[in-house]
């Protein structure tokens, strides 16, 4: 009795789910009828009577007439189009041309959809979930009576907003556009930049109530097919209600899901993601977003800056040097400087020990409790800058930090030695590009700093070699997450601790496992005319 309850579960989940892996909300296919009326009173079981439901019934205008209905969402769908592109022509222009009239046996789909519709893209679906989805995500669904198959038109046309620069990541070189909350947009912009055929796209619905598009896109001859082949994997067994941003998707995709280091790159720059795939990289577009996920990704690229390769490669080498110097301030100053007043006080010369010993006099908390509580003041300012308005947030951030750091010193609660390295170390954690760095950093110090007050020195080199073997052991699709350092790659070093000349940068990265790993012919390094021979 069990097994046979079990088997009839099994079925019903099985004719639920879209070929994706995806569950249709609506359960099985309900496939349409071919009275008119029974169609419409199906369509209005589905979606209720919300006002925004747009049920427009109406005669086709030829000899004799035939009734026919429009369902589209008000807001979604573009008015325009629905009314000079599909009544118009379907109640006075089929009147006028008299085309229809002289077919037998009469009127047809294919004569609507080819004859008097005048909308590019149309097709027809018998399917009723897939017409209401479609409703619901901007289309036009006809419904003719006599038939049992509705044609679904795309008149997507909702309010969006424009094109504009990206706020989180501003350069002084480079392109000025950056990534909507409109899928289509998104699309287009990539498919501005690269216009080589072998561009592809390729959208699936996830979530049971949202039925968010989700887009892949790819170069065809250039990218990894193993990572595309798992892209589609991942994507096809997640089964949730809802997925209303990347990060939603991120969590999902994720080989590790418990490391605090980003194992997927985000942006919102249409050149940035343009640069990933043209390196075999794959993207995931999410409709409703502006921010674009990219795999594999590596530790070390979450250093790279599109300006980087925009400026001449001896600055975006010393750019990327500073980064990195950044990125251990960040980590390791305040733990050393805890460390060394704490524990190691034969490390400072005479002179400096006195001078921070005389700084200290005074204040009642050891060096840890000391910089938790600074760190904990300078991220709370942080994150008020970030949420309250825009004009408002920079003054707290700004003025919070001076006024807050001051009368600390002052009361005594704090030293100025402190004051100064947790503002350094806040100043360096901006240095690097990845928010999402940032954030692991921003975690990473607290137990640092706590280790470094209870063993010294000694104790943070035991942490960084568990944070090193961590690093080691992470992939991202696959992709070992530390290469091409481990395992290591003499060849893609170019693009590492340095940013060589385009010309130098003949191949692409070998970790990524790209299908094509020639970039450009060799022998293009400029030359002076008659003293100097290319490579």
């Amino acid at each position: 009795m069990l097994a046979k309850l079990v088997a009839k579960i099994r079925s019903v989940w099985g004719k639920n789910r879209s070929p994706s892996g995806i569950a249709h909300p609506g359960g099985p296919d309900i496939f349409l009828s071919r009275g008119l009326a029974a169609n419409l009173r199906q369509v209005r079981s589905i979606l209720g009577d919300s006002p925004d439901i747009v049920v427009r019934e109406f005669d086709i205008g030829v000899h004799p007439p035939v009734r026919a209905a429009l369902v589209f969402v008000d807001g979604l769908a573009g008015k325009p189009s629905v009314h000079e592109h599909i009544m118009k022509s379907l109640m006075l222009d089929a009147s006028r041309t008299g085309t229809v009239e002289k077919q037998s046996p009469g009127l047809s789909m294919a004569d609507i959809k080819e004859s008097l519709l005048t909308m590019a893209d149309v097709k027809e679906e018998p399917d009723l979930q897939k017409i209401i989805h479609g409703v619901l995500s901007g289309d036009t669904a006809l419904l003719v009576d006599g038939f049992p198959v509705a044609l679904v038109v795309v008149t997507r046309g909702w309010e969006s907003r424009g094109i504009s620069e990206p706020i989180t990541e501003g350069a002084v070189r480079g392109p000025r556009d950056g990534f909507v909350e409109t899928l289509r947009t998104n699309t287009a912009l990539l498919r501005r930049r690269i216009k080589s055929p072998d561009l592809r796209f390729e959208t699936m619905p996830v979530g049971r109530a949202t039925r968010t598009d989700v887009t892949i896109a790819y170069i065809k001859d250039i990218v990894n097919e193993g990572v595309l082949a798992e892209v589609r994997r991942r994507l096809g067994r997640i089964d949730t209600d809802s997925v209303l941003e990347s990060g939603y998707l991120e969590e999902f995709l994720r080989d590790h899901p418990y490391t605090p280091f980003p194992l997927i790159e985000y942006s919102e720059r249409p050149d940035k993601i343009a640069a990933a795939l043209l390196e075999g990289r794959v993207a995931i577009l999410v409709d409703g977003t502006p921010f674009v996920l990219v795999v594999p990704a590596v530790f070390l690229q979450f250093f790279q800056a599109s300006e980087d390769y925009y400026t001449l490669y001896h600055f975006g080498t010393l750019l990327r040097w500073g980064r990195f110097m950044g990125f251990l301030f960040t980590l390791y100053l305040p733990s050393l400087y805890i460390a060394v007043t704490t524990i190691h006080h034969e490390l400072l010369p005479t002179s400096l020990a006195l001078t921070i010993a005389g700084a200290r006099e005074g204040v009642p908390y050891p060096a840890l409790v000391e910089a938790l509580l600074m760190e904990l003041a300078f991220e709370a300012l942080r994150e008020a800058g970030i949420r309250l308005p825009r004009p408002v947030g920079q003054a707290v951030s700004i003025v919070g930090a001076l006024i807050i750091g001051d009368a600390a010193v002052r009361a005594g609660l704090v030293s100025p030695a402190m004051v100064i390295v947790v503002a350094f170390t806040g100043i360096a954690s901006f240095s690097v590009p990845s928010y999402k760095l940032i954030y692991s950093l921003r975690m990473l110090r607290f137990p640092m700093m706590t280790i470094a007050a209870v063993l010294g020195l000694p104790g943070i080199m035991m942490a960084s070699v568990i944070l090193l073997a961590h690093l080691v052991s992470l992939r991202s699709f696959g992709v070992p997450y530390l290469s091409p350092v481990a395992p290591f790659s003499r060849r893609d070093l170019k693009d590492i601790l340095i940013r060589a000349p385009w010309w130098a940068m003949r191949t692409r990265p070998e970790s990524i496992g790209s299908s094509n790993q020639v970039r450009q012919d060799p022998g293009q390094r400029p030359a002076v005319p008659g003293k100097d021979t290319p490579e």
